[in-house]
């Protein structure tokens, strides 16, 4: 990637996740500027991936790795399907009033056509479909979790944008954080980018959850 990408410049992340860290973003693109020759950029705690594609955007010649612990690229790659299924749940709730509880004929019919949508593909996005059945700040990861939830017609009305560039130039990778740091610790001028999930916030969206010990 010896030359500028082309790609959208993304101030948030595509799709909803717990902490994406938009709200720092323009601190963050100013402590930058102290890099502009690192070879190496290294998120250990990559989230949503929004700092890996801002520093892509930012230095499109040094080598970007994003820990991607929590799959998020498979959402992004899954975009299509998740509107087709939220295109259906509009049909199912049209006559429904908006924000208010469902009634019980209609989530049994969201249910339906989100058992049936796993059947199918063997893939739900569970965070994203959440944010426009449950309360607000509400999460269920899977089909078992989302029958438990009580859902509220607050449905997004439009598509989400397919976001193919959004990752474009970044090595995706998962594994563990400390593992990670050791195998990119030995290069001359490697920046690593240590933002866990705070210590006493809701992390139920995160698949890996570091204890007061590890930090």
């Amino acid at each position: 990637y010896k030359n500028k990408l082309r790609m959208k410049n993304y101030i948030q992340a595509p799709l909803p996740f717990q902490g994406q860290k938009r709200r720092f973003l323009n601190d963050f693109k100013a402590a930058l500027k102290d890099f502009k020759t690192a070879p190496m950029f290294v998120d250990l705690f990559g989230g949503s991936g929004l700092l890996a594609h801002t520093v892509k955007q930012m230095y499109p010649e040094a080598d970007v790795i994003y820990n991607d612990y929590d799959d998020y690229h498979l959402r992004i790659l899954n975009i299509e399907r998740t509107n087709a299924l939220l295109a259906e749940f509009r049909i199912i709730l049209i006559n429904e009033p908006v924000d208010k509880v469902v009634s019980k004929e209609s989530k049994q019919r969201i249910l339906k056509a989100i058992e049936k949508e796993e059947k199918r593909t063997g893939y739900v996005d569970y965070i994203t479909i959440s944010s426009s059945l449950l309360f607000s700040m509400n999460y269920a990861m899977n089909f078992e979790e989302m029958k438990k939830q009580g859902m509220y017609n607050c449905i997004r009305k439009s598509d989400y944008e397919p976001a193919n560039d959004y990752l474009q130039g970044v090595k995706v990778v998962k594994m563990d954080c400390r593992e990670l740091f050791e195998r990119w610790k030995h290069l001359t001028g490697v920046v690593f980018l240590v933002d866990p999930p705070y210590l006493s916030t809701d992390v139920s969206t995160y698949s890996n959850y570091l204890k007061l010990a590890n930090y």
